[in-house]
């Protein structure tokens, strides 16, 4: 059998077909993802029996769906290593590769899973078949074993991939790139880290411009890192970065890079141009690079944008064109569609003073204008509860939130009953609004609603409800030396009875040891009068 062909990519899987044996490591790859030990030893038997069919493509093909995923490969190697201590479990099957293992005729699947067994012996043999048949499936595994704690497994896997990288990076780069940056935290680490530094340094344009392109979040940073120390990228490069790329890092450095330049050769298009991006995070460089260049003018138009420190950069520009930006807000929200920056800018830059030109807006037929206005009455401190509590209601989920957020404060103003007819609602947003405005309204009335929320149908709220009522009743069983006083229960004899019942319905939803809590602190509390 002859996997080890340097220049022989496994075929797609369009080509090899769903096989049985692959459909099962593809459930099985799935399920290892997600799950625990029983998963995690499913997915190793499948990789076993998948190689003794003996049929190469489909191995490789398994063990990719594997070598695809740097987490998974790492929690493979801690479950070569660990063994549950309760439940029907066999021995791990991953102990079982060293029988399959025989050398380096061996199947990549079985060669990949005996580089984790725990005898040192075994993993040396199995990193010296992997260098002596490399392919790009098994790399992952690889370098793993550069880390290893054993120095001489970590020498012969240091020394493979080395030489490998060397001799065609373009080949396992791609492969090697993500596992050794999920490793780069470890203490043994470096070498791999170096390694893959030192080959996307040596490889062809093409090559790391691929890697630039595609992979995670990490890699990518990784990659992009280096193109811009070694000066890589030109300037359209940076733009297009800057304007397109995903990842908010590689997008503010990309942005950094080009208006830095475009500052230095005096490239106002440029500038312009990222000044009008839809990422604030772009645009707010970019005006920064315009106040360099003396171009204030153009950063004061952006006076009324969405994103906060955009409108501070352009009050500041106004500032010293003389230009009165509180008025200009004063101006803007008092129109027939204020715009949304408009509203927050007057917010950030006015006073209490300026509220009854936003108070009008709180029936704007546009549910974000209502969410903003009330945002920033409370950023004015110009709450008025009277006001805000009808629109507990709105149609708006964005609105009730604002609202919850500017009353919390002042919930005490609020009607008494209203926040348990919200928690009793039939809309999500409500019962979480009612939910916020009963904390801090005492241990008993925080823990009634913590119970009633616990039997929520949403499975969210009731996970807030349960972590409450789990929280409380832990209180209760502290020690003397925690600093946080123990809660203390002070309700009526109708209050102990509603919540004794609410406890006995909530017993299946929280647990035996929360509910056996509850019951003890309920059971010794005396209900006042």
């Amino acid at each position: 059998m002859i996997w080890g062909r340097r220049d022989g990519p496994v075929l797609p899987t369009s080509t090899v077909g769903e096989s049985g044996l692959l459909g099962a490591a593809r459930i099985a790859v799935d399920e290892a993802g997600v799950g625990q030990w029983d998963a995690l030893n499913c997915l190793v038997e499948v990789l076993l029996e998948v190689d003794a069919a003996g049929d190469e493509v489909v191995a490789r093909s398994a063990l990719a769906l594997v070598a695809g995923m740097p987490q998974l490969v790492v929690r493979l190697d801690e479950h070569a290593r660990s063994a549950p201590w309760h439940g029907h479990y066999r021995e791990p099957a991953l102990r079982q590769a060293a029988t399959w293992f025989t050398g380096a005729s061996s199947g990549p699947a079985a060669t990949a899973l005996a580089s984790m067994h725990g005898d040192g012996r075994i993993r040396k043999r199995a990193v010296a078949a992997m260098v002596s048949r490399p392919c790009t499936e098994i790399m992952p595994f690889l370098v793993l074993r550069t880390a290893d704690w054993a120095k001489p497994v970590r020498d012969q896997a240091r020394a493979g991939l080395a030489v490998l990288l060397a001799d065609d990076p373009a080949v396992y780069l791609p492969s090697v790139l993500p596992m050794a940056l999920r490793l780069q935290a470890r203490l043994r680490a470096g070498f791999a880290v170096n390694q893959v530094r030192a080959a996307v340094l040596a490889t062809r344009e093409q090559v790391w411009r691929g890697l630039l392109g595609s992979g995670g979040r990490r890699q990518r940073r990784f990659v992009f890192d280096i193109a811009l120390s070694q000066g890589w990228l030109r300037l359209p490069d940076y733009v297009t970065n800057a304007e397109t790329d995903p990842d908010v890092g590689i997008r503010v450095r990309a942005a950094e890079a080009a208006c830095r330049e475009a500052v230095w050769t005096r490239r106002l298009d440029v500038l312009r141009r990222l000044a009008g991006s839809r990422r604030p995070e772009v645009r707010v460089v970019a005006l920064t690079g315009l106040v360099r260049v003396g171009r204030d003018s153009d950063v004061a138009v952006h006076l009324d944008d969405d994103a906060p420190l955009v409108r501070a950069v352009a009050r500041d520009a106004a500032r010293r064109l003389g230009i009165d930006a509180r008025e200009r807000y004063r101006t803007a929200v008092s129109a027939t569609e204020p715009l949304l920056g408009a509203i927050a800018g007057l917010a950030e830059s006015g006073s209490a003073a300026d509220a009854p030109l936003l108070r009008p807006l709180l029936s704007h037929p546009l549910a974000k204008v209502r969410a903003q206005t009330v945002r920033g009455l409370r950023m004015l401190d110009a709450v008025v509860v009277g006001e805000l509590v009808s629109l507990l209601r709105d149609p708006s989920p964005a609105v009730v939130r604002e609202v919850t957020a500017a009353l919390r404060p002042l919930a005490g103003a609020v009607p008494p009953d209203l926040p348990w007819e919200l928690l009793a609602d039939g809309r999500v947003e409500l019962r979480r609004a009612g939910y916020r405005l009963l904390r801090g309204r005492g241990v008993g009335v925080e823990l009634r609603a913590a119970l009633v929320l616990a039997l929520d149908p949403d499975p969210r709220l009731a996970g807030r409800g349960k972590a409450d009522v789990t929280r409380l009743a832990r209180g209760v069983e502290r020690t003397t030396w925690c600093r946080n006083p123990r809660p203390q229960l002070s309700v009526t004899a109708t209050q102990h009875t509603e919540l004794v019942a609410l406890a006995a319905r909530a017993t299946t939803v929280l647990g035996e040891d929360t509910s056996q809590k509850l019951a003890t602190w309920l059971a010794r509390t005396r209900p006042d009068g």
